[in-house]
């Protein structure tokens, strides 16, 4: 079932506002996001997610929306994905330390 406030962001952005392409969006943003809740997948899913923010910028930079707002909030997610996934998983923070013993 189309949802008018996503055929209307995709349009602005530029993207096709077929049906089936915010699904896919969806269902990739979903994966992503199951992957990372997953511990076993969590590093996976991270990576995927931060290529997705990455489109964000993208995009953002392209139709030169505000720095902040727009454009740097994909930056903003991605840190905290990243910190969330650095504190829970001890083979990142041997990889990834913040400070040496």
């Amino acid at each position: 079932m189309p949802i008018q406030p996503v055929t209307d962001s995709l349009r602005e952005l530029g993207y096709p506002t077929s049906d089936s392409f915010a699904r896919f969006l969806g269902v990739v943003t979903l994966a992503g996001t199951a992957l990372y809740a997953w511990p076993r997948t969590s590093l996976l899913g991270a990576v995927l997610l931060t290529g997705l923010m990455g489109g964000a910028i993208a995009t953002h930079l392209r139709l030169d929306h505000p720095l902040f707002t727009h454009t740097l909030f994909g930056v903003w997610l991605g840190l905290f994905l990243w910190a969330g996934l650095w504190l829970r998983d001890e083979r990142l923070q041997r990889v990834l330390p913040i400070s040496r013993p």
